[in-house]
Order: C-alpha cells, then structure tokens, then sequence
C-alpha cells in the first residue's frame, strides 16, 4: 500500500472522492508522525472490528497541511480516523459520524467503541432548489429542537424525534403562520455525559501520610463506582461539536444526510427556509467556522445560522463574500462591523433585551412601559432583532405565569443551575391548577405576551409549543432533559385550541397589516403628508405628547398609508389587573373604528375604549361597507 500512495491535492480538507481513489487532507505538523487508520466496517451490531494503519509520508506536507491519496479505497467498506503521534482523532471535517447512530447508546462507554469519521458522497436530487430569502417583514421564527419537536406525539412511528419527523409537521408550521425554523444543534455532537464528581473538601492537616493515601483510595474507588452509572445527557446539544457532519440519531432511516437535506428542501417547497443555531468555543479558529458554514450552505441549502461564537468569528463571518445572503443571527455583532450599506440586509440582533422589558411590564416586576414601547419599535435600516418572550434558555411562555421559582431538581444540580431572574408570576398557585379564576389570568396574559411579540416591529421568534401553552414544568434550563419535561407536549394542543387559534389570528393580523411590520424605523411623524404619524400614542388623552415609564396602559396609532395599507390599526393595551380606558383618536374621515379582537368596548361617544385589566384590543379604520362585513366576521381572539 506505501508504494501505491501518491501526495494529496491539498485542495479541501477531510475525505475527498477523486477519480481512482480518495484524497485524506488534514492538519498536522511535518514532523508528526501521521496516520489514516482504516476501520473494515462491522457486519453485525458489537462486533470487533479490524484496522489497519496506513503511514503518511513526512515529504506530503505543506505547512502543517499533510494531504495524501489512496488510490483503489473503496469508501463503502472502510470507516476512518487520523493517528497523530499516537493519538486517535476523529476527522473534524468528516461529512458523516459512525457510532452515535443510536441516541443516547450507553453500550458505547461499557465496549469502548470509538467514533469514527464516516465517508458520505451521495448525491442528492435537490430538484431546482433555491433558499426563499423571505424578507426580513415578513418573518415570523419558530425555535425548535429536532428530538423534541416530534418525539411526544408529534409524529408517527420511527419518525418521532427525527428530521423526518419535522418535515411531517411542515403543514402545520405553515398553517400556523411560520416562515423560518430554527433547529437547536442539529450537526454531531456528542450526547453522552459523564457524572459530575465535586472536588474533595477534606482538611488532611495533621492526617499521617498513609491515611491520606488510604482516604484518597477510598475516594478513588467511590468515584468508579459513580462511573459505571448512567451518564448524564447533553439533550440540548451545545458544547463541542463535528460540524459538517448532521445528527445521525436525529435520521429515521439510514442516511442522515440525505434525510436532512430532504427536510430542508420539503421546508424550501412549502415557501419556509431552515435557520440552524452553531455554538462554538471562543478557542475555535474563525477560518473554520467560516468553512463550516459554507459547508451547510452548499451542500444543505441552509438558509442562515444563529451563531454562538467570538465576536472575531462573527466579523469573518459578515466578510465572507459567500454568506453575503445568508442570515445571520448573533448576540451582538462588532462595532461598525455591518454599517456599510448592503443590497440585501442579513444581520440580526439576537438576544434577551425584549423579553425582560417585555416580562417586567406585564408581570409588574419594575416595569417601564418607555422601554417596553422603544423595544416595540426597535428597528434599524441596516439590521434586524429577533423579539421573544421564551427561548429554550428559560421559562417557557406558559410556565412565566405558571411559576414564581424555578423547579431544576431533576436537573441533578441541586437547583443551582438556571437563571434566577426569570420576572415570572404564578397568579396566585404555584404550578397546574384547577381554579378558573387563575386559568383565565393566566390565558390573559399568555395572550398579551404573545401579541407582544408579534406587533412589535422586528421579527417575532415562537418557541416550540409556546403557541398552545406548552410546559416544563417549571424547568427553566432543561438541557438534560430527554424525557417529557423537555419534550413538545402536543396534547396541549387539544386541550388549548382556543389560544391556538388566538396565535394563528394575530400571526395574520401581522401579515395582513404592513404598517406593523415595517422594514425601516419609525419616525413618530407624519413625514410623508398621509394625514397622521406612522406611529403615535394615545393615554386617557388623544395624541398624548408623553408616556411616563409608571404608565399602565398605552395605545398605539398605526397609520395604514405608511405601510401600503388601507386601514388603520389601534393597538390598545393595559397592563393593570382593572379596567382602563384609552382615548380614541378620530379616524379618517368616512371611516369608523371596529373591533378586531379583544375584551374591549368602543363607548358610545366613539371617543375613547374601556379596555379589560391584562388585555390588549386590537381595532381597525374601517368604512361603513367594510365595518358591516367586518361585524360578521368578528372574533374574539
């Protein structure tokens, strides 16, 4: 085999197909001792595989880029991994991962299997297809995680918690209203994990020599003992990761890649495109990170990523001429780093600004409704922001009015982990219960935060099974949780039908109306000469010239023409657990005001709206033709 191997391309790292063989590109210093090793791929689950170990000659080196070809190799019988002074590694290149096919496979650790890099050159019939690039107006996100969207009775069969699983409930995200998905880590990770050991405390001041060394022993011993118990689980997928390679426990079948792909061109037919969240150490190299990336785009069609990384990766990343289309979502970008006008704006704000401003005015906890309302029109020309209530770091929508305290117990951590800030309220029982009384304050503001989220003027984000109430019970950091605390219950969808619905109706108010919906910030005047501001607010007053941050209800004006919309949209909201009233700007002339949704009543003078306490009225400008048609359809979402 040594006289037969020639010097590699040195074109692309990682396993290459090449016309008489494959070409093994891969770092490693010229003075290294480096290997391919080659696993002969097992016939039957357990059994011993055979490797050999083919040498790289030192002369195949370029920097510390060692690349070599074996002629003849034929892909399907052989799995690989490198050897570098002795060391086995596992290809951070491969397009495929053996040995994780099975989720959470506790025989692994007991066996000593290794993962190893797998071979992956299918061609997949994309059939034409292109990512939507859905405007930045018209996105609504909907987070999810591929496991636990459909592994509690979202899909059927072995379809549950896999890609397949989530192109089954395409239908339903498109029904709903949702143009964008977000997957949580869907590429290989690692989610196996071993029991914690906390450090001993022991004073051994005074102890002789050889009770130290016996207590020490003892503890050894201990600690194998723990050893040999079920790991824990990284269920959520965060930490290190191989990262061209898709989950092979989250594939139905037997073709992770091809199963992907197929989801993802499904999601591209129904008009949604595919966002996938990346989380990497501070230490990973950027360059990496940008050929990662790349990677998904071209061979997956993704549409964009939620990038968990250094503010240097990031800024390699908004310089890279190929992702100059693909979304990107991160914490904070860096300073100056997307002034510069682009053709196509792709980069948004990613973080937690919203929801606290959000949570801390409905829930009362030092509320300020100034900062609520400049959170509702947070927009800039050059940049998005993603606005939600709940994300998977947190308390779900439901459990924010479910819980005062988070319950992490099961999390094995002793209620340490989680955050402690979480401007939650429990209506008066904490947890499930059966009174009427807190159910229909708690369904409020369910109501009222998700209509926060859809009217403000950036880009909502739903999390899974926030749009029929779904709960963890309190869990506000289920990272471990692989069982039905971190699963999307969809029993609550029958047993929520009416908020359901409620979701479904503000998701189309928001498409139907453009002038909530605006690209570019609002100017709170009437720039344009149309008759009325782009936005203003009214108090107990019309055209109030202040809001005070103690305010407890607000209307909002948006005018129609701004958005190429014939109507008018009033957005009432009250905050306080009584009723309030809001003064009632009058309308274009022939016009009236008429109820959208809400527990409101127009008074008779039309001058003003008693609003019910923790609720928000929508109402619309309309004529007396469209009023009339409108009072058939009416209801109250």
């Amino acid at each position: 085999m040594a006289e037969q191997l020639r010097e590699g391309t040195y074109s692309r790292f990682g396993a290459s197909r090449l016309a008489d063989g494959i070409c093994f590109t891969f770092e490693g210093e010229k003075d290294s001792d480096c290997a391919i090793r080659l696993y002969e791929k097992r016939k039957h689950a357990g059994e011993a595989c055979a490797y050999r170990d083919i040498p790289v000659p030192r002369e195949f080196c370029i920097g510390a880029v060692r690349s070599v070809c074996v002629p003849g190799l034929d892909a399907a019988h052989f799995d690989y991994n490198y050897v570098i002074d002795g060391q086995v590694v596992v290809d951070p290149y491969a397009k495929r991962i053996i040995g994780r096919e099975k989720w959470c496979d506790y025989s692994r650790r007991d066996t000593g299997y290794e993962v190893r890099s797998g071979f992956d050159f299918n061609d997949f019939d994309w059939k034409g297809d292109h990512c939507p690039e859905i405007p930045e107006q018209d996105m609504i996100l909907y987070k999810l995680h591929v496991r636990g969207f459909t592994k509690d009775g979202g899909a059927a069969g072995k379809k549950k918690g896999t890609f397949a699983g989530v192109t089954e409930k395409i239908p339903y995200l498109k029904e709903l209203g949702i143009t964008t998905v977000e997957l949580m880590p869907a590429y290989e990770f690692e989610e196996l994990v071993p029991p914690k050991h906390e450090e001993s405390t022991m004073d051994f001041e005074g102890w002789a020599p050889q009770a130290v060394a016996g207590y020490q022993l003892m503890q050894q011993k201990e600690y194998e003992e723990k050893e040999k118990e079920l790991p824990g689980t990284n269920y959520w997928g965060y930490g290190n990761g191989d990262y061209f390679a898709p989950k092979a426990s989250y594939a139905a079948g037997s073709s992770p890649s091809e199963e992907m792909k197929e989801m993802i061109r499904s999601l591209h037919e129904a008009g949604l495109e595919c966002v996938m969240e990346m989380s990497f150490d501070a230490q990973v190299n950027p360059n990496y990170i940008v050929e990662v990336l790349r990677h998904w785009v071209l061979e997956y069609h993704v549409d964009g990523f939620h990038l968990l990384c250094s503010q240097t990766a990031i800024a390699s990343v908004i310089c890279d001429v190929l992702l100059r289309r693909t979304k990107i979502f991160a914490q904070q970008f860096p300073e100056g780093a997307w002034e510069q006008p682009c053709s196509y704006p792709h980069l948004f704000v990613y973080n937690d600004e919203f929801l606290y401003a959000a949570r801390k005015v409905i829930n009362h906890q030092d509320g300020n409704l100034v900062e609520y309302l400049n959170q509702q029109k947070r927009q800039h020309p050059l940049i998005g922001f993603v606005n939600y209530f709940a994300n998977n770091n947190g308390f779900t929508l439901a459990d924010t009015f479910c819980y005062v305290t988070k319950h992490n117990e099961e999390n094995g951590e002793g209620g340490s982990d989680g955050s402690d800030w979480n401007y939650s309220v429990n209506c008066g029982a904490e947890g499930p219960s059966r009174k009427k009384k807190i159910l229909q304050q708690r369904e409020r503001l369910m109501k009222q935060a998700m209509a926060a989220v859809v009217f403000a003027q950036g880009v909502p984000l739903i999390l899974a099974g926030d749009e029929f109430g779904n709960s963890q019970n309190g869990n506000n950091n289920a990272y471990c949780q692989d069982n039905r605390t971190g699963w999307v219950n969809w029993k609550q969808l029958e047993k929520h039908q009416a908020y359901h619905g409620y979701v479904k109706e503000l998701l189309a108010l928001r498409s139907k109306h453009p002038c909530i919906r605006s690209r570019m910030p609002v100017q709170m005047t009437d720039y344009m000469s149309h008759g009325l501001p782009d936005l203003s607010y009214h108090g107990e007053q019309a055209w109030c010239s202040e809001v005070y941050p103690s305010m407890q209800a607000v209307g909002e004006l948006y005018s129609g023409a701004y958005g190429e919309d014939e109507e008018d949209l009033y957005i009432g909201w009250n905050f306080s657990q009584s009723k309030m009233s809001l003064a009632l700007p009058k309308p274009v002339q022939g016009n009236s005001w008429e109820m959208l949704s809400g527990p409101g009543t127009i008074r008779e003078d039309h001058n003003s709206l008693l609003i019910e306490g923790q609720s928000v009225v929508i109402l619309v400008s309309a004529t007396i033709e469209q009023a009339a048609d409108q009072k058939e359809t009416d209801c109250d979402v």
